[in-house]
């Protein structure tokens, strides 16, 4: 009887915790409402896209700032002027490295563990660092700043709050929150979705549910398959003690090497398309798939077929065996049509790709936040009319998005001086070949996240999606394969890596540590990226 009423209590507080959600999700909604009335967000579309510029910016190519280059950004020549030696101290990229540092080790540590539990002080820590990053620029840092914002300009550093809103700008505005919020919804709405069952957790089973979150999360994103399957597979291995490994592979197939085929399957392809890039030109990149996604589901059915599956106790087998439940789908109404919404709001309504645009027609530009605000507003529907207890018996809270916002809030403000200074020195790296932009993308996208990552590569190749030579094609086709796969060598290489590994590790499962789960990407995944530099790359 106390198990009934405490289980009543939980679904009440969690229906209570949706409520509120929704009230924040609606008051959002109404104040972008009024913000449209006010003409603020087409205001921002119109800055975007050039047709204004706002008081106090000017062009890039304006006298003693640089030259403007074709991608309209600045060319770092030393020939135009001193922008080559515009740059950060390079003291400046410890704070994002005392962030990957607190990460790693303080899950490890008995002093900290349990300090780094709490995600107000994962924040406190990664806001900290993110100050400490903003001062600089008020106070040390007296160069003008590129803004990517409310369209491409140079701000000088007129006073002590210039240039620290350049980098909230474009950290906060122009990344983070389009990154957050796309994945809020994924996470949110998935969370609605139920597909439950307990079969036998046989390595054909676990290879099977490998497989198809892989083919998955190309079409509805790494995020929205991962948060879709997590708790099925986590469900079905219960029975087992031996699942790390199991849950290490599923980040590197569902939540990063699967989602190369479209550019909705990874942030990073997902800002390509926004520069230009052909939507179906991502799904020229299927071999590559198909090597990488066949190796590593080959790679784990030996493992657990070989090494932990017969390490399992004959009691854990045979309570595997025998509590089955088949494959159960809850909540797909409406939940799947609002998954398919806010894939194709991500695909449809960026400010800089004009809708219905024809030869005589130059077409409608999405209002700015107009994709964030349709997202929220999906996200409100499916908490309002999807089933609370189909999220209650999901164990659904919010505790892993919200320590990925805590997080990544501070890394996108901390990355900022180590961009910088890649954007500036970029050219002067030994980096000239395919095989070499795979490498250098993909060695920078496990570290800092994969999606700016990628731009910076992308404009250090000069790709221009209109003119795609072979040989730009080829450095194109590194650069997104090197993004999308490399970012599953650690766990802030991709978002929904840390989403999963929370998930597991509330279930009970004991993860790896940083450092552990490197041993695994090391081991498993660079002799396969190695394999594809010698049979795709020059």
């Amino acid at each position: 009887m106390s198990e009934h009423h405490g289980g009543s209590q939980g679904s009440a507080a969690a229906g209570s915790s949706s409520k509120g959600v929704i009230a924040g999700l609606v008051g959002i909604l109404l104040l972008y409402g009024v913000a449209a009335a006010m003409h603020w967000p087409q205001t921002g579309t119109e800055l975007t896209n050039g047709v204004h510029h706002a008081a106090g910016d000017h062009d890039v190519d304006a006298p003693g700032t640089g030259a403007k280059t074709d991608a309209g950004h600045f060319d770092a020549n030393p020939e135009h002027g001193d922008k080559a030696a515009a740059h950060p101290e390079y003291f400046m990229v410890l704070p994002f490295c005392l962030l990957l540092g607190a990460i790693a080790i303080f899950p490890l540590s008995h002093k900290t563990e349990h300090f780094w539990e709490n995600n107000t002080n994962k924040l406190f820590v990664a806001g900290g660092l993110g100050l400490l990053t903003l001062a600089y620029y008020a106070f040390a840092y007296h160069h003008p700043l590129e803004r990517h914002f409310l369209g491409h300009a140079v701000i000088e550093p007129t006073s002590a709050t210039a240039l620290p809103w350049v980098i909230i700008q474009n950290s906060i505005f122009n990344d983070f929150i389009p990154f957050i919020v796309l994945l809020f919804a994924l996470y949110t709405i998935c969370g609605g979705i139920r597909i439950s069952g307990d079969l036998p957790a046989h390595p054909s089973t676990n290879t099977a549910f490998l497989a198809v979150g892989g083919l998955l999360a190309s079409f509805i994103g790494t995020t929205g398959a991962a948060m879709l399957l997590i708790r099925l597979v986590l469900e079905t291995n219960r029975e087992r003690k031996h699942v790390a490994h199991t849950v290490v592979f599923f980040i590197f197939i569902i939540c990063n090497c699967g989602g190369c085929l479209l550019p909705i399957g990874d942030p990073p392809l997902f800002l390509g398309y926004l520069q230009g890039v052909d939507f179906l030109w991502t799904l020229g990149l299927w071999k590559q798939w198909a090597l990488v996604n066949g190796a590593l589901l080959a790679v784990y059915f030996l493992w657990d077929t070989l090494i932990a599956y017969p390490r399992e106790t004959r009691s854990d087998i045979k309570r595997d065996e025998t509590q089955v439940r088949g494959l159960k789908f809850e909540g797909l109404m409406p939940n799947v049509l609002l998954l398919v919404g806010v894939v194709l709001a991500a695909a449809l309504l960026s400010p800089t790709k004009p809708l219905f645009a024809s030869a005589t027609d130059p077409g409608w530009y999405p209002w700015l936040f107009l994709r964030e605000a349709v997202q929220l507003g999906l996200v409100a529907i499916s908490l309002a009319f999807g089933s609370q207890r189909t999220r209650d018996e999901n164990g659904f809270n919010y505790g892993a998005i919200i320590e990925v916002a805590a997080l990544f809030i501070g890394i996108f403000i901390c990355m900022q001086p180590a961009l910088q200074i890649l954007d500036v020195r970029g050219s002067e790296l030994p980096v000239k070949s395919a095989a070499e932009y795979f490498w250098a993308t993909g060695s920078l996208s496990s570290v800092l996240d994969n999606a700016p990552t990628y731009l910076v590569f992308y404009e250090m190749a000069k790709i221009d999606p209109a003119k795609l030579t072979e040989e730009m094609a080829e450095l194109l086709a590194a650069i997104s394969l090197g993004a999308v796969f490399m970012g599953a060598n650690t766990y802030i290489g991709n978002g929904p890596n840390f989403m999963v590994k929370t998930i597991a590790e509330k279930s009970g499962i004991k993860m790896p540590s940083f450092f552990g789960y490197m041993a695994y990407s090391f081991g498993v995944l660079i002799p396969m990226f190695i394999a594809v530099t010698l049979l795709f790359f020059k």
